[in-house]
């Protein structure tokens, strides 16, 4: 029942990448603030945290992660890779509570556990990574019906968040923002997967930049990775940092999982037993970010969403 080669890289790669991204989000929610006290927020449509160092050290550092996190793609299937994911809301859970006073009580830290519990149950049971010999092969996958219908929902949905519910419901509910960032999340994983799997081969000597397939996932993943960039930083700047972070993951794991099971069907090979155990180790997790989330401040968390300044700041000269 050991793990292969592959699945051992892809997991070191994916511990790594969750440490790096967990810290991004309290840095950049830092360089938010910061940036919100002298200019338009970004929850309110502004883009003065471009100004502001502290918001890149923050993007540089969720950079480097995604890039960990990129190359687990390459190695390991996305149902051990993706759930990994828990570990980086334990991580911003944690600096939340040390840096931005978010509260993280016992029962959040019960939630950690489970979080890291769930995690294991899932790396001791993914599935091999399916041999694949050309993007080729990966373009051939996108192209049955099955996955054909899940792109059309996914991008109509997308559409109707973005056109019809961010200008009245963005700043009130951020299941809105967080349900654009985790349906785009899960397109820009098959492309980043389909990617990797280029680079890989490439490496090896068979080079898969000279087919246009190739191209067409980068393009992909620039433009899902951007819209993700927007509603992400809407989203941190408008709730809080410790609530934003395991919605986002279990919203964003549930589309990825479902994204790749349709496309790669990553489960044919595996038995029954397997399956429960993967399934049952991911509602462990689901569980310990539910329990993250009730760490939230009630209280303060209608207002975490109060100005930067005060009204008396405001009234100074």
């Amino acid at each position: 029942m050991g793990m292969s080669a592959d699945n051992i890289r892809g997991f070191i790669l994916a511990l790594s990448s969750s440490f790096f991204i967990g810290s991004s989000y309290i840095v950049k929610k830092k360089g938010l603030k910061k940036a919100g006290a002298s200019g338009l927020r970004a929850g309110s449509g502004g883009f003065s945290y471009l100004k502001e160092p502290l918001w890149w050290v923050g993007m540089i550092t969720m950079i480097v992660g995604e890039i960990a996190n990129f190359a687990a793609y390459a190695f390991a299937p996305a149902i051990l890779v993706t759930p990994l994911g828990a570990l980086s809301i334990i991580v911003s859970a944690v600096l939340a509570h040390l840096i931005l006073d978010e509260k993280l009580s016992l029962l959040g830290v019960l939630g950690c556990i489970l979080c890291v519990m769930g995690s294991t149950m899932i790396v001791l049971h993914a599935p091999k990574e399916r041999n694949i010999e050309s993007v080729k092969e990966v373009w051939s996958l996108a192209l049955e019906p099955g996955f054909l219908i899940y792109c059309c929902a996914t991008v109509s949905s997308v559409f109707i968040l973005i056109f019809q519910f961010t200008k009245h419901y963005g700043q009130s509910q951020m299941l809105v923002y967080i349900g654009i960032c985790s349906l785009m999340g899960s397109l820009t994983v098959i492309s980043i997967k389909a990617i990797g799997i280029s680079l890989k081969l490439s490496f090896s000597g068979m080079n898969q930049f000279i087919y246009g397939q190739t191209w067409f996932f980068i393009i992909t993943a620039v433009i899902c990775c951007l819209t993700q960039l927007n509603y992400l930083n809407k989203a941190l700047d408008t709730f809080n940092a410790a609530v934003i972070s395991p919605v986002y993951y279990v919203m964003f794991t549930l589309f990825t999982i479902l994204a790749t099971m349709i496309m790669f069907k990553e489960w044919d090979s595996q038995d029954a037993t397997q399956i429960i155990s993967e399934i049952c180790g991911f509602f462990t997790i689901l569980s310990g970010t539910f329990l993250l989330q009730m760490t939230k401040d009630f209280c303060g968390s209608n207002s975490s969403e109060q100005p930067i300044l005060s009204e008396t700041e405001l009234q100074d000269p």
